[in-house]
């Protein structure tokens, strides 16, 4: 079998998409004024921005799939490629305290918040564990198998972790992993890991189709699987929920599994949008954020709700703030392009580097190219 001949860019659709709606949960959350908050409108901006965190766990689980695939394609060893899945998850879970130090350091904040729970935190975390239970199977079926009933299990058993008593003697710093703590965590491993080992599942699916006849059946049966998800799990949010301790917006299995749904087909919807019969001819900007996403959450954070945005915390009108997020999205864009530019400069050829460093010496009175 051979893998289809381009790249699968919508995927990175699918990511940009995650982009756009963080952007906007961030933006409408940091400068909509207080008289707006109360809105019915704000309150559905929320929610609408509530699905760029688990949007993104879909999509880095989707990848953890399909890289693992990969490189145990191209070394001949599952091991040897989940390892290097682990290591790439470790990586981000370090990256998560060196985005709070910068925080820390731009906005003048506390030493303790270095050891707050975001999300960089928990996908770090659940990319690694997932590696580690990739060898748990060799075929597609049992991967997928495996993957969907941690997902489950996550997901099921949270209501009942998050009311362990003993998990109060924990430090803050580690029992924020796990059960929420004000001020210390934004998210935490259940049931948020399940969005990255549900995401596994998908990938599992679409690595798996090698031709591109192929990859069109599984995301139209994933679209159709999603959609039907949505709705079951809609319908079961009218019933007594399985554990009496859940609570609907934060560990209930049928908030969890509508999300799950809507994502699943919204993998489906960008799949579609990449057939458009000019798609592959014209430069993306939802495929240019998506390649781009880390960069983003890296630089948009702080030009939110850091210092330098102070005086436009809380300043604007719902319409206002919407209307600064489509100019602060092209703001951000602007600095995807100019990125990639450099970075594409960077990668050129040597000689050519060499020659703008000897020309900006000359400029500078150095030494003549």
């Amino acid at each position: 079998m051979t893998a289809p001949a381009a790249r699968r860019t919508y995927i990175d659709v699918l990511r940009g998409v995650a982009v756009l709606v963080m952007m906007e949960a961030h933006v409408i959350d940091s400068w909509t004024g207080e008289p707006d908050r109360h809105q019915h409108y704000f309150r559905q901006s929320m929610v609408l921005g509530g699905f760029a965190a688990p949007l993104f766990l879909f999509v880095a689980g989707i990848g953890v799939a399909m890289s693992a695939s990969s490189k145990a394609r191209r070394l001949g060893d599952d091991r040897a490629a989940a390892r290097m899945v682990r290591n790439r998850g470790l990586q981000i879970f370090g990256l998560a305290f060196l985005f709070r130090l910068q925080s820390l350091i731009l906005s003048n904040g506390e030493g303790w918040t270095l050891l707050k729970v975001d999300i960089l935190n928990v996908m770090g975390l659940a990319i690694a564990g997932c590696a580690l239970l990739w060898s748990a199977g060799s075929t597609v079926r049992a991967r997928a198998v495996v993957f969907s009933a941690l997902t489950a299990g996550v997901v099921f058993v949270s209501p009942a972790v998050r009311a362990m008593g003993w998990l109060a003697r924990l430090p803050d710093p580690i029992g924020g992993y796990i059960r929420p703590i004000a001020g210390v965590t934004n998210f935490t491993l259940f049931p948020w890991a399940g969005f990255v080992s549900a995401g596994v599942v998908a990938g599992i699916l679409l690595d798996a189709a090698r031709t591109a006849d192929s990859d069109r059946r599984v995301n139209l049966w994933l679209g159709a699987a999603g959609a039907a998800l949505a709705f079951g799990a809609w319908r079961a949010s009218f019933l007594p929920p399985v554990d009496p301790r859940s609570a609907f917006w934060t560990t209930s299995a049928s908030f969890f599994f509508i999300r799950l749904g809507v994502m699943t087909s919204g993998l489906t919807a960008a799949y579609l949008w990449e057939q458009r019969p000019r798609a592959r001819r014209r430069w993306s900007p939802l495929q240019a954020f998506g390649r781009s996403s880390l960069f983003v959450y890296w630089i948009h954070v702080e030009m939110v709700y850091g210092l330098v945005s102070l005086p436009l915390h809380h300043a604007f009108s719902l319409t206002g703030a919407w209307i600064a997020l489509g100019v602060f999205s092209l703001f951000i864009l602007a600095c995807v392009v100019l990125k990639d530019r450099l970075v594409n400069w960077w990668r050129g050829s040597p000689l050519t580097r060499e020659k703008a460093f000897a020309y900006m010496g000359s400029s500078a009175g150095g030494v003549k190219p």
